[in-house]
C-alpha cells in the first residue's frame, strides 16, 4: 500500500483518474533502470497525457512536498529513474504525438514520450532521419534529459547538439519554452542547455524540437576484426585524426562478441572488432572506405568485410544494439553493472589499454564495448547480486576506470548521465566550485528539493 497521503493520492485521482495508480507490480516497474541498482518504490504511478497534466500533477506535489520522477523507456543504467525519496514515478510514455514536422527547416517537434524509432517511422517519407541512437528505443524526452548520444554521434552528435528547443514545466508548475527554432541565437541564457543533461532535477521536460538530417544517399557498413583490443584502437583513433568523416566506429572487444554469437547466432570470429558505417556519395563512402580498409590491415587487421545491403547492415547493428541483454544471457539470473567514461581521442588507446588490464582476472563476466570514435567507451560486468566479493571487485574496478579517464582529461560519463551511480565523482572531475555552482541552480530551480532529488549532485 502506498505511503502517500490520502490528499495527493485523491487529488492525483481527481486529475487522473486510472492514469494514476498504486499497484505494486506498476510501483516495481517504475522503481528502477537496466542496471544493478537496487529497487525503490515510488508511492504511486502518474501517466500525464499533456504539458496540462504534468502541470496539474506537478502544482499538486509542490503544495505538499512530493518527490516527482520523471520516468521514460526505462532503459538508464545509473539510477537515474530511481525514486530514492517515493514519491511520484511520472511516466510520460503516453505523451507520444508528434506534434508537427518541418522538412524544409529540417526539424521536428515530439512530446517528451516519442520514441527514436517512432520518430523515424513517421518521418521516413521526407527523406529525413533523426540520428542519436543509443541503442535502446529512448524516449526522446528521457534522451534529452541524460544528453543521450549512442553509435552516430561521432558523425551528428549528441542530444546537446541536436535539440533545438524545449518545453519545461518547473517546480512549481509554470511552463517555460527555453527558445525558437532558429538556427542559431544570442538572445538571452541559453536555456535549452541547461536542461539537456539535467535529468529531471531542473524541470520536466514535456516537448522537444530535434534537428532532422538528409539520408545518405549511399550507407556502407563495414567490419573488420583484430588480435588484440590496442590494435582495434589504434585503427579508430587513426581514422578520425585522418580527418575521415565516418558515420560510426565501434569497438567490440571478444567477450562481446561472444556474447553476441551466443545470443543471436551470428558465428563472427571472437576476436576484438570494429564495426564501421560509411554515409555520403558513393564516390566519397568508397574512397573513405578504402582508407580506412588501408588503416586497418597496417594494424594487423583482418577479415575486412563491407556490405551496402540494408538487410545485412540492419543485422550488423543490431548485434550492437543487444549488446546488453547479449551480456546477460551468459549468466542468467545476473544483474548488470554498466559504466562509461569518455575521454579525449587521443588517450582512448591508454585509458582502455589500462581498463583492459585491470579486468583481465576478473572473477565473473565482462564484456568491453565503445563508441570509439568519440572516445566514449563503455565496461559491463555481470554479477550475482547477493555476492558481496563480486560487488566490491566490481565497485573497485569502476572507480579505476573512472580514475584513469579523469588522469587522461575525460569525465566519469560519456552518456550514460550522472544519476547517484557516478555522482560521488563530480567534485573530483568539476572541482568544488563549479559543483557549488551547480547547487545554486538546483536551489534556484527546485527550491523544495521535489524534481528527482538526491540525483546528480553528491551527498
Amino acid at each position: 500500500m502506498s505511503a502517500m497521503s490520502g490528499p495527493v493520492l485523491d487529488g492525483l485521482r481527481d486529475l487522473l483518474g486510472e492514469r494514476c495508480s498504486t499497484a505494486l507490480a506498476l510501483r516495481e516497474q517504475h522503481g528502477h533502470g537496466e542496471s544493478y541498482h537496487p529497487t525503490r518504490l515510488p508511492d504511486a504511478v502518474c501517466h500525464p497525457k499533456s504539458t496540462g497534466d504534468v502541470v496539474a500533477i506537478v502544482r499538486l506535489c509542490a503544495e505538499h512536498r512530493v518527490p516527482i520522477v520523471p520516468f521514460g523507456a526505462g532503459t538508464s543504467l545509473e539510477g537515474n529513474v530511481t525514486p530514492l525519496e517515493g514519491g511520484i514515478a511520472l511516466d510520460m510514455r503516453l505523451m507520444n504525438e508528434v506534434l508537427e514536422v518541418y522538412p524544409e527547416d529540417m526539424d521536428a517537434t515530439v512530446q517528451a514520450g516519442v520514441t527514436r524509432k517512432q520518430l523515424n517511422a513517421h518521418i521516413r517519407d521526407t527523406g529525413l532521419f533523426f540520428p542519436v541512437d543509443p541503442g535502446a528505443d529512448a524516449t526522446l524526452g528521457g534522451m534529452a534529459a541524460t544528453r543521450a548520444s549512442g553509435t552516430n554521434a561521432v558523425r551528428y552528435g549528441t542530444m546537446r547538439e541536436n535539440v533545438v528547443r524545449m518545453v519545461v514545466v518547473m517546480a512549481d508548475g509554470s511552463v517555460v519554452r527555453t527558445g525558437s527554432r532558429a538556427r542559431k541565437s544570442a538572445a538571452g541564457y541559453d536555456l535549452t542547455r541547461i536542461f539537456v543533461g539535467s535529468e529531471g532535477t531542473l524541470g520536466i521536460i514535456t516537448e522537444v524540437t530535434v534537428r532532422l538530417h538528409g539520408i545518405p544517399e549511399t550507407v556502407l557498413a563495414a567490419r573488420c576484426t583484430f588480435g588484440d583490443v590496442d590494435a582495434a584502437v589504434r585503427t579508430a583513433v587513426e581514422t578520425i585524426q585522418s580527418g575521415v568523416q565516418i558515420a560510426r566506429i565501434e569497438l567490440l572487444d571478444a567477450n562481446a562478441i561472444r556474447a553476441a554469437n551466443h545470443f543471436a547466432g551470428l558465428g563472427l570470429a571472437e576476436r576484438p572488432t570494429l564495426f564501421l558505417e560509411f554515409h555520403g556519395s558513393a564516390a566519397v563512402v568508397a574512397e573513405q572506405a578504402a582508407l580506412v580498409g588501408e588503416l586497418a590491415r597496417d594494424n594487423g587487421g583482418e577479415d575486412w568485410r563491407a556490405t551496402a545491403d540494408a538487410e545485412e547492415r540492419a543485422r550488423i547493428w543490431q548485434a550492437r544494439h543487444d549488446m546488453h541483454y547479449a551480456s546477460m544471457a551468459m549468466r542468467p539470473g545476473s544483474k548488470t553493472w554498466g559504466t562509461d567514461v569518455c575521454v579525449p581521442i587521443s588517450r582512448l588507446p591508454e585509458v582502455i589499454h589500462a581498463v583492459a588490464e585491470d579486468i583481465r582476472d576478473a572473477p565473473f563476466f565482462t564484456a568491453m564495448l565503445g563508441h570509439v570514435g568519440d572516445g566514449n567507451f563503455h565496461v559491463g560486468f555481470l554479477l550475482n547480486m547477493d555476492d558481496e566479493e563480486e560487488i566490491r571487485r566490481a565497485e573497485a574496478y569502476n572507480e579505476r576506470l573512472v580514475r584513469h579517464a579523469l588522469r587522461l582529461g575525460g569525465t566519469c560519463t560519456g552518456e550514460h548521465g550522472v544519476g547517484y551511480g557516478k555522482a560521488k565523482f563530480l567534485i573530483e572531475e568539476h572541482g568544488a566550485e563549479a559543483v557549488a555552482a551547480m547547487r545554486t541552480l538546483k536551489r534556484a530551480y527546485d527550491p523544495s528539493n521535489i524534481l528527482n532529488p538526491r540525483k546528480i549532485l553528491p551527498a
